[in-house]
């Protein structure tokens, strides 16, 4: 299978002698929200992107006024700075995997697609930012058909079980096997690989099953965590990709390699669950029963240096 080549039709970006040399890691970008508390958004994402192996940069769409039991406020800069800080990272930093978070409206949507077609990069992953896990919306509803049209752009995109429905326009999934049909259609019609996350689903394994545009499906199983140390997963989940499949490709590994996202997942997937359990530590929120505290990132890193 050949993953979507007219996404990546040039990868000749202008480098200085300096930038053609090979990086030790790979240069990751996340361009996604804010979370003032730590937990989700772009600060979730430099730390996952740091935890898998990788320089992380990072732009900032949304500004969220959020912490660990509610989003608040959601203010959103002129998409001109958008496109000013796009320009600033890529002409300076070869930027070898790209993570999208949430866009918000449809002119940032536009926006991110027209850099995009000028300014391919190796791999990109776009966690649909569309409705939080609390079912606060996070996209405009005016959007929902830019981000369905914008799917076709990316390499990888890791929805939760009501944003796979929103983009499939079907009733939410109720099962790994009704959410893995849904992802079968929308794999196919993007030439994209989705991502099943089962989170939001009822059994004990809350593993990910990805989901290729031929149809296959391979399945990574995690144990349910009991906890309410769960802000940011989603954001976590999809940075720890990006950087793993970069880090893959630059070992000459293959995108249209099956193989070559299912390990980036099992990875991601595993250190995501230890995370989570590991979360509590952190003492972070004082939300209660109300509250979803997040995740620990630094869990493996911690274990190394006890």
């Amino acid at each position: 299978m050949t993953l979507v080549s007219s996404k990546q039709h040039d990868l000749q970006h202008a480098q200085s002698p300096m930038q053609q040399s090979d990086p030790i890691i790979p240069r990751v970008l996340s361009i996604a929200g804010t979370d003032p508390t730590g937990g989700a958004g772009i600060q979730a994402d430099l730390k996952s992107i740091m935890a898998a192996g990788g320089y992380g940069m990072c732009i900032p769409t949304n500004l969220v006024a959020q912490n660990t039991c509610e989003v608040r406020e959601v203010f959103t800069p002129p998409v001109s700075f958008f496109r000013t800080q796009l320009s600033c990272v890529y002409d300076d930093v070869t930027v070898d995997a790209l993570k999208i978070g949430m866009l918000g409206c449809t002119e940032y949507i536009e926006a991110m697609r027209d850099w995009m077609c000028d300014n391919p990069v190796p791999v990109t992953v776009l966690d649909p930012v569309m409705i939080s896990t609390s079912g606060k919306r996070l996209l405009e509803a005016s959007a929902e058909n830019a981000m369905r049209n914008f799917i076709s752009c990316v390499d990888v995109v890791t929805p939760n079980v009501p944003e796979l429905a929103a983009l499939c326009e079907s009733r939410v999934a109720e099962n790994f096997e009704e959410a893995c049909n849904q992802a079968r259609k929308l794999a196919a019609k993007n030439s994209v690989v989705v991502i099943v996350k089962g989170g939001h689903l009822t059994s004990e394994d809350v593993g990910n099953t990805a989901v290729f545009p031929d149809g296959d499906a391979r399945h990574v199983p995690s144990e349910r965590v009991e906890t309410s140390t769960t802000h940011g997963t989603g954001c976590s989940l999809s940075s720890a990709l990006a950087t793993k499949i970069g880090l893959a490709l630059r070992e000459e590994k293959n995108l249209s390699d099956h193989d070559t996202v299912l390990c980036a997942l099992e990875w991601s997937t595993a250190w995501l669950r230890e995370a989570i359990a590991a979360g509590s530590e952190l003492h972070v929120g004082r939300g209660g029963e109300r509250g979803h505290g997040p995740v620990n990132h630094s869990v493996r890193i911690l274990q190394q240096t006890a």
